[in-house]
This record gives C-alpha cells, structure tokens and sequence, in this order.
C-alpha cells in the first residue's frame, strides 16, 4: 500500500516529523507496520542486529610487566524505546560506529582494571576480569542505548619477556614430572603386561607341548597295544591249553596213583600183613612149643636135681669131716649144723632151677630151641678143690 512501511524483525523504524510524545524527537515502531504520510512524514530503521567488537590494547599490571591483551565484545542496541532512542540519536547516520566506540570504551575500561591486578591474578582469574570490565562500562553503554551480551578474554601475551612461561614454569615442571612419573608407570605396567602375556604364552606352549606328548603317548600306547593285541590273545589261548594240558597231566598222575595204590600197594599191604601174621602164628606156636619143651625139661632137670641132692649134700658133710668143729650144745648144735647143710642143698637146688628158668626165656626170645647145660659158676666148689658136679642137659 503506497506510505505504508514496516520495519524488519531485527530493526527499529524510527517516525521523524510529526508530534512527538515526551522529550523523543521520533516515533519508533517495532514489530509492526505504519502508515507514512509522504512529504510529511520520514522514516528511518535503525539495526536491533548483535554486533561484534575486538579490542588488543598494551596494559600494564600491577606489578609494572606490560601485557597484551586481546578482548571480543558482542553487543546491541537496547530492545526498549528508550534505548533505541538513545542509540537512534547518536547512530542512526553512521551504524558503523557502534563497534568501534564500543571497542574503544572496553579498552579503557580494560587498561583499567588489568592496572589494579597482578599477572598471576589476571592468568587465573580471567571471568573476574571480564566480570569487572562488564560492570565499569555498563552506564556508558545504557548511555548511548547499548547493551553487551558477552566480553571474552582471548589471549593475554606477555611480549616475549617470558614472566608467564616461568610462572607456569613450576606447575609444567610438576605436570612433566607426573608425567614421567605416569609414562614410567605406564612402561612398567606395560612391560609386565608384557612379561606376564610371555609368561602366559610360555605356559601355554609348555602345556600344548606336554598335551601333545600325553596325545602321543597315549596314541603309541593304543598302538602297542593294537600291535600287541594278536600276539597276546594267542600267548593266552596257549596258555590256556597248557593249563588244561597241565591240568589233563595232574589228573592223569592222580588216576595212576590211584590205580598204582589199587594194584600194587594194596597187594603188597595185603600180602606184607598176610605174612605178618603167618609169621606172629610161626612164632607163636614156636614159642607155645619151646615152652611146652621147657615145662617137659624142667620137670626132668627137677627130677634130676632132686636124685643128685643127697650127692651134694653128702659132699658139704665131706667138706665138714677134716675141720674142727667145736659142739658147744651137744645134740642141738648137731641137729643145727645137718640143718645147715639140708638148707645150702636146697639153696644151690633153687639156684640152678633159676638159670634153667633164664635159658628158657632166651629160647623163647629167640624162637630157637637151645639145650640147656650148666655152668661152672653153679656147681659147689669143695674146700680141697676138688672138681666141679657135671649136669645133665637139657
């Protein structure tokens, strides 16, 4: 529509040449259109656009080191009328001017403060200093309609005189040593992760080697075994026959024992205790006779003996007739003295029976028949020598 203009949405459209409300000398208008009379009416549109400003001044600090500092400053003009108007009345010709103004009153500011701090304050403090930079130039921007959105300290160079590096020079001396200290521990690390995976390795090998030897083993094992499988099954059925062979023999020799002891050993038994006793009845009826020859002897010895008493008798009293005998009792010492001689005949009769009883019973221990004859030592012996009594044997 011919006169009606609306301004962007990041401008201000500035109205000059009607009534003014207040002490503006121009109406603003944003965010919508308006009617413009031509010929009556002008209209101007000022920037609402954030702007960007670099300032890089020398400073000196507190100390007197000279720094070089080097600061970005984004700023705009003020959303409100008054701000506009503000920034409409000293801008609205030249927009340009806005960055470089704005470049030059932080610079100030800058030199400023970065006065009142030490190297080490401003090297570790940064948002302190920009935080003081914002609040000393904030009422000179609300004066021209500005506003800043943020303030960056870029770099700050001490111009070779190295104040910064041998400040910092104590912390990377530290920072290196951690360093090394952590690259030594890391190398260490390293190389016993290194010597524990060899290690690891090594065993491993030395366990497949061992497994593979067991494998083997037990593979040339297996093999003997199959190769020695025939061989002994047939050394087993050997032996198998040889025990049943050998058995076969010791059942053969036990039968023949057997036959053996019924066909020789128990004849032979049979026949030794047949003669056994064919020889107890021999000796038996031998001995039944020697004593039946000995009762038949004994009487014909006893009967001899008693025919020859009274020789023996008679031959004691011719011993008596050459020797003096004294007769003390008279008829009694008499009577005692033929006593006398009665009893040594009946002595020597009962002696010579004794060895005719002895010589019966060597017969009968011998099973043969002896003829009994006397001995010298039995016959009396008289006084004067003379010879001994022939006997009769048996």
């Amino acid at each position: 529509m011919f006169g009606y203009r609306v301004p962007q949405a990041d401008q201000a459209m500035l109205i000059s040449g009607g009534k003014s409300s207040g002490t503006s000398p121009f109406r603003v208008v944003t965010g919508h259109g308006a009617f413009i009379v031509p010929f009556f009416r002008k209209a101007q549109f000022l920037t609402l656009a954030l702007y960007e400003a670099e300032v890089e001044e020398p400073c000196v600090t507190k100390q007197g080191i000279q720094l070089s500092v080097r600061a970005v400053i984004a700023a705009k003009v003020g959303n409100d009328s008054e701000s506009i108007v503000n920034a409409g009345q000293r801008f609205l010709s030249d927009q340009g001017q806005m960055a470089t103004l704005t470049g030059r009153i932080f610079a100030g500011h800058l030199r400023s403060i970065i006065g009142s701090m030490t190297v080490e304050e401003i090297i570790t403090e940064r948002q302190k200093l920009a935080g003081e930079v914002l609040d000393g130039s904030k009422g000179e921007m609300a004066k021209m309609g500005l506003i800043v959105d943020a303030l960056q300290i870029q770099n700050i160079d001490d111009g070779g005189l190295g104040y910064i590096k041998a400040m910092a020079a104590p912390h990377n001396a530290r920072i290196q040593q951690a360093a090394q200290i952590a690259q030594a521990s890391a190398n260490q690390a390293a190389a016993e992760a290194e010597q524990q995976s060899r290690r690891a390795q090594a065993q491993f090998e030395r366990d497949t080697a061992v497994a593979r030897a067991g494998y083997a083993a037990e593979t040339q094992s297996a093999e003997a075994k199959a190769a020695q499988a025939g061989p002994l099954a047939e050394a087993q059925s050997q032996q198998e026959v040889i025990n049943a062979q050998t058995d076969l023999a010791q059942r053969q020799a036990q039968l023949r024992q057997q036959q053996l002891v019924a066909e020789v050993v128990k004849p032979a038994e049979a026949e030794a205790e047949r003669v056994r006793i064919l020889a107890r009845a021999d000796a038996e009826k031998t001995q039944i006779q020697a004593a039946a020859a000995a009762s038949s002897n004994r009487v014909a010895l006893d009967q001899a003996l008693i025919a020859q008493l009274p020789q023996i008798v008679e031959k004691a009293a011719n011993g008596l007739a050459g020797a003096n005998v004294t007769m003390l009792n008279g008829s009694d010492g008499l009577s005692e003295v033929v006593s006398g001689l009665a009893s040594q005949g009946l002595a020597i009769f009962e002696a010579l029976r004794g060895d005719v009883g002895s010589a019966k019973k060597t017969q009968d221990s011998t099973g043969e028949t002896k003829a009994i004859e006397t001995r010298d030592d039995h016959a009396d012996h008289d006084d004067d020598g003379s010879s001994n009594t022939a006997w009769p044997k048996a």
